[in-house]
C-alpha cells in the first residue's frame, strides 16, 4: 500500500479504489481504519477514491506522540495526502465522526477544497447538538421492527444518561437501514478496526474551536453535500439540516430507509447521489 511521511515523521497508509481523477476519503469512528468503506457501495466505479488510514489505525503507524491523535492535529495529515499526491486542489469525501476532520480541514484551508461531501455527519465541531428527543422521534421510524423494543428501551436509557454497556449493545440495529446477516458482519468487525485510545483522544481539550470553525466555514466557496440516512439517530436529518445552514453553499440530500452507513443500505441511491454531486 502507498506510504506516505507526516510533519512530524509518522508513516501514514492510503488505499486506492478506481480510476480516474481521485477523492480523498476519510473515516470516522472515529479512529476506525478505513477498511469499513469498503469502495463506498461502488462509487469506485466513478472516480478513484483515496482511503486514508488515519494514524494509529489500520496500516498506518502509532505517532510517538499519542496527544496527535487531537482531531486538530490530523488537519497537517490531510494536508501532507494533497501534498503527496500532487493535487493543487481536492475533492474530499468523510463520513461520520470523520466530517469533523474535513471540516476542521475545510476552515483551515478552504483554498485547497474543491467540493466536499459529508456522509452521516457529526456536528461536533461546529458546537451543535443533537437532542435526545429528535433521536427518539427518528428511532420511531423503525417501531415495526422485530427488534425495536428491547433497542427502543435501551436508546430512551442512552438519551437520559444512565446507559449500561449492554445499553449501549442492544442500540446497535439502529445504525443500519436493515438489522441483516451483512449488517451484523459489517459491525462485528468494527472492535479489530478502531483505535479506541486515539478514539479517547480525538476530541481532547482544545480539539475544537466551534465559534472559530463556524465563522471559517461561512466563508468557504465549495458547493458541499451532505447525505443524511433518513433513520439515523446519530445525524438525523434535521441535525444535519442545522450543519448545512453554516454554510454558504449546501444541498442536503436525505436517503430513504438508510441508517448510518447509507452505502450499505441502498448503494444504487448512494452512488447515485454521491457521484452525481462529485462528478
Amino acid at each position: 500500500m502507498p506510504r506516505f511521511s507526516t510533519p512530524d515523521g509518522t508513516k501514514l497508509t492510503y488505499h486506492v479504489f478506481g480510476d480516474g481523477s481521485p477523492v480523498v476519503c476519510l473515516p470516522g469512528g472515529p479512529m476506525q481504519a478505513s477498511v469499513y468503506l469498503g469502495d463506498l457501495g461502488g462509487l469506485s466505479a466513478h472516480r478513484k477514491l483515496v482511503m486514508l488510514d488515519l494514524r494509529g489505525t489500520g496500516q498506518s503507524q502509532t505517532p510517538a506522540d499519542l496527544s496527535s491523535y487531537r482531531c486538530d492535529r490530523l488537519v497537517d495529515d490531510v494536508e501532507a495526502l494533497r501534498e503527496q499526491l500532487g493535487l493543487d486542489r481536492m475533492d474530499l469525501l468523510a463520513h461520520s465522526g470523520g466530517t469533523n476532520l474535513a471540516a476542521l480541514y475545510a476552515a483551515r484551508h478552504p483554498e485547497r477544497v474543491s467540493r466536499l461531501a459529508l456522509i452521516t455527519p457529526s456536528v461536533l465541531a461546529v458546537g451543535l447538538t443533537v437532542p435526545g428527543e429528535l433521536r427518539r422521534e427518528t428511532a420511531g421510524l423503525r417501531r415495526h421492527e422485530p427488534w425495536f423494543p428491547d433497542a427502543f428501551a435501551a436508546l430512551e436509557a442512552v438519551t437520559e444518561g444512565r446507559a449500561t454497556e449492554d445499553d449501549w449493545r442492544a442500540i446497535t440495529p439502529f445504525r443500519y437501514g436493515r438489522w441483516d446477516e451483512r449488517a451484523r458482519a459489517h459491525h462485528a468487525a468494527e472492535d479489530g478496526q478502531r483505535n479506541d485510545e486515539a478514539a479517547a483522544a480525538y476530541g481532547a481539550e482544545g480539539a475544537f474551536d466551534p465559534a472559530g470553525t463556524r465563522s471559517a466555514l461561512a466563508l468557504l466557496g465549495a458547493p458541499v453535500l451532505l447525505l443524511a440516512g433518513e433513520a439515523d439517530l446519530n445525524s438525523p436529518p434535521a441535525a444535519t439540516a442545522e450543519l448545512a445552514g453554516l454554510f454558504p453553499n449546501a444541498r442536503v440530500v436525505v436517503q430513504p430507509g438508510a441508517g448510518h452507513f447509507p452505502w450499505l443500505d441502498d448503494s444504487e441511491r448512494f452512488v447515485a447521489t454521491t457521484a452525481g454531486f462529485l462528478g
